[in-house]
């Protein structure tokens, strides 16, 4: 019989090493077989609240955020993308490469976790595609629409979803919540309402973590 593992994951689309996270926690997750039953439950992060729908380029915004060179950024994106292709994850950072808003993707976000099956977390994983392989902007509505399409949604539900102002409440409320739990950075996976673990951590650490999260579960059972 297959033990249950809830996996809350708080994230952005424009994370980089929350691609990274969830492609680890993927691989992990795959190596563990039928021997567990998950659910993944994706929660909005937003690294860009105030970001205009243009987006900025990433140099510069990195460089003005955080004090950087244009080397130190340079730097930082050979190591993700590095790590990247340990995961199986391809990122194309170029000096046109934007920073964009993405209050709309975690609308349609939690829109997709309200529908049956798996649609959420493949809507997620089309957004990271979108945004870090192919330097799509996840702030524009037809790209978000077609994303939606492409992963089983409805595009003109989607569009409904995305050209009102619905789940804007339950979004702002969502990134309250998990602020107020003490997080302040991303990704963050909580595993069964009990075990954080927080950043791009390697395949090997989240099993782990994963094997000694189901051990207590059972010990407590």
């Amino acid at each position: 019989m297959s033990q249950s593992l809830v996996i809350d994951f708080v994230s952005d689309v424009v994370c980089p090493w929350c691609a990274i996270g969830l492609a680890s926690l993927e691989r992990a997750l795959e190596a563990l077989g039928d021997d567990v039953d998950v659910s993944i439950r994706f929660h909005p992060f937003e690294l860009t609240p105030g970001m205009g729908s243009e987006g900025e380029y990433v140099g510069p915004y990195l460089s003005k955020k955080y004090g950087l060179s244009a080397a130190q950024v340079a730097d930082n994106q050979a190591q993700i993308t590095a790590r990247g292709t340990e995961v199986g994850f391809v990122f194309d950072f170029r000096d046109d490469s934007k920073k964009y808003n993405t209050f709309k993707a975690h609308r349609l976000l939690h829109w997709a976790g309200l529908q049956a099956g798996d649609a959420q977390l493949a809507l997620k994983k089309a957004l990271l595609l979108a945004y870090f392989s192919h330097n799509q902007n996840p702030d524009d509505i037809e790209l978000l629409c077609d994303l939606a399409q492409q992963v089983g949604l409805d595009a003109e539900a989607a569009r409904s979803v995305l050209e009102s102002n619905q789940y804007a409440e339950d979004v702002l409320d969502a990134e309250q919540y998990w602020q107020q739990q003490g997080i302040s950075s991303v990704p963050a996976m909580i595993f069964n309402n009990s075990y954080l673990v927080s950043g791009g951590q390697p395949e090997a650490a989240l099993t782990r973590v994963i094997q000694e999260v189901l051990r207590r579960s059972e010990a407590a059972d």
